[in-house]
């Protein structure tokens, strides 16, 4: 596969992209917006309605529901026709991740159920094992949940103590074991068990029907948020599970497991900006009923500016995430197309190509929601801290997920550590770029370089940035070499620039692209891009400066905070007119209509 027709990952630190291809939301066809109005029209019949129920943790109104979006269609969006599904595009399974993830509680059970409690089956199952199982994960007859966690093992899935042991005859697997965290475990009717066979370094996967004998469900557990998710620990005691419920090959569990996560960052990363509309909405109309000082205080240079920024960041990351979506549905359908490659492989292989995004777009999603969030509270004032305020329940639900789908520790790392190992593979010339660059340090003299349109500046931004990544790269390999793998700090500092990068490119390649869609109407985007990048520019001055600084270079050290002070030149916004003209769009609007 030529390396032209297609962006891999992480090579977006190496490589230019046009804005006539990425994909943006404004792209959105008639069918696609159908199926995300399905899904908000059955949070409203639904969901909402009975959201204290499931938050009193009533599994089986949980389970009612589930059961009705599965006979609506609703879990079959990503799963191909022969199988019950609808056979949608990675974009509008993103879009519908989207819109359920407003459903605070009930969007982490259906999210479970239709992503990692069907999709292994789907992805790495047998033609026998689809056929038996996914056609009516599809419809909701079955509900599954995926068991990985273990007491002892969280972060380092592979050191789980769950057992497999082949029968006398043959014709079982005698599993044992103790799994925890497991969402849906009250009620569901199928289970994704990963164990080691005998011996096994690595990990296997199983499929088990919770009504085998020796399966115990234990309680719900009590948690700070997403109350209504059915989260239990699940013991097994020589549990006879079929030969041939097998998933996968023996000791691919491990693979298994990996891509499944990294289907679950990306689809994680599309759920928090439902969430995130949703907090925005339910502040601005707060802010523009609430009167204090006889003022409604959306009037208040400080609400807007809260407003404001939830905005820009929300927008910012939603971006990025259909911006990858369209490139995973552009490699899947390559894939699709090499002979003899299974359809439901060719997806999971895509979705785990972009390991790099997946992590990204996990880390700066699930900490958007929080900062957004905690803002929503914060402008609802003491009614925000009340249980009679949705803000108060999307404030903890929101939590979970910088813990969910590897915490975002891991994923920091995941970032830096993917990239370089995809470099070091030959996938893009990063450190040919970066060492070029290094010998260059004299001739860096100008960030800001003066000239071209307004696109073509915030192009030359960006490029800067990506300039400073591989400095700082360049440099932390030269100060650490193979020890870089145990300068966590550094790897935590080279992923947030990462992150930055693409974030930013991927927002300033939307506003471009929607300009001659939006006309006039496109100044409030230029304004948002404005503010973010003149934003991100600051903050990878100072990771970077912490990152050069941490390296212990000596003499060059002074010479890179020199280069890294022109590289991260912009020029300057005025920022509080920006945010005020932003949120006095979201003020007449009185909802999310960006």
């Amino acid at each position: 596969m030529d390396k032209k027709e297609y962006l891999k990952s992480g090579e977006f630190l190496t490589r230019e992209v046009e804005a006539k291809d990425v994909f943006v939301p404004e792209e959105f066809d008639e069918e696609q917006q159908m199926i995300a109005q399905t899904c908000k029209d059955f949070l409203e019949a639904e969901v909402y309605p009975n959201l204290d129920k499931l938050d009193q943790g009533d599994r089986e109104l949980m389970k009612e529901i589930l059961k009705k979006s599965g006979e609506l269609g609703l879990m079959g969006i990503s799963l191909p026709e022969e199988f019950g599904g609808f056979g949608q595009s990675f974009v509008t399974q993103m879009l519908a991740a989207e819109t359920i993830g407003a459903g605070f509680s009930f969007s982490v059970a259906f999210m479970a159920h239709c992503g990692i409690g069907t999709l292994p089956i789907m992805y790495y199952g047998s033609n026998e094992q689809r056929e038996k199982y996914v056609n009516r994960l599809a419809t909701g007859e079955l509900l599954g949940a995926y068991c990985l966690t273990e007491p002892g093992a969280g972060s380092d899935a592979n050191s789980g103590k769950t057992s497999a042991t082949l029968s006398e005859d043959g014709k079982h697997y005698i599993l044992n074991g103790q799994k925890m965290w497991i969402t849906n475990a009250g009620f569901c009717d199928t289970q994704v068990v990963f164990a080691k066979i005998d011996n096994d370094r690595i990990l296997s996967a199983f499929i088990v029907d919770s009504d085998l004998p020796g399966v115990v469900i234990g309680p719900d557990e009590h948690k700070m948020g997403i109350k209504g998710s059915s989260t239990a620990q699940i013991y097994y005691n020589d549990v006879k599970v079929p030969v041939e419920n097998l998933l996968g090959a023996r000791g691919e569990g491990f693979r298994i497991a990996l891509s499944i996560l990294h289907m679950g960052r990306m689809k994680l990363g599309a759920n928090v900006i439902g969430a995130a509309k949703m907090a925005i909405t339910d502040s601005v109309k707060y802010a523009n009923e609430r009167k204090q000082f006889s003022m409604l205080i959306s009037s208040f240079g400080a609400i807007q500016h809260k407003l404001a920024e939830m905005v820009i960041r929300i927008f910012a990351h939603e971006s990025a995430i259909y911006r990858v979506s369209k490139d995973i549905d552009n490699l899947m359908e390559k894939l699709k197309q090499k002979e003899a490659c299974d359809e439901g492989r060719a997806a999971i292989e895509a979705i785990s190509h972009y390991a790099v995004e997946d992590a990204i777009l996990k880390v700066y999603g699930s900490e958007v929601l929080d900062f957004i969030v905690d803002e929503a509270v914060q402008i609802h004032g003491g009614m925000g801290y009340s249980a009679e305020m949705n803000v108060e329940r999307g404030y903890r639900d929101s939590r979970i997920n910088r813990i969910f789908e590897g915490t975002n520790e891991i994923n920091r790392i995941l970032i830096t550590d993917t990239a370089l190992k995809r470099a070091v593979k030959g996938d893009f010339p990063l450190f040919e770029m970066a060492g070029q660059l290094f010998g260059q340090l004299d001739d860096i003299t100008d960030g800001k370089q003066a000239g071209g349109d307004y696109y073509q500046q915030k192009q030359r931004c960006v490029k800067n940035l990506k300039k400073v990544a591989m400095l700082i790269i360049q440099a932390a390999n030269q100060a650490f070499g193979r020890k870089l793998v145990r300068e966590q700090e550094v790897l935590n500092n080279i992923a947030d620039i990462i992150t930055e990068i693409y974030i930013s490119e991927s927002l300033a390649l939307r506003v471009e692209k929607i300009e001659p869609m939006k006309g006039e109407e496109a100044a409030i985007y230029k304004d948002i891009l404005d503010v973010y990048l003149y934003d991100a520019t600051s903050k990878v001055r100072k990771l970077g400066m912490d990152a050069i600084y941490s390296t212990g270079n000596g003499d060059e050290t002074e010479k890179l905070v020199k280069v890294l002070s022109t590289l991260t030149t912009t020029e300057g916004v005025n920022v509080k007119e920006a945010r005020r003209r932003i949120a006095a769009k979201l003020i007449e609007d009185n909802q999310y209509k960006f």
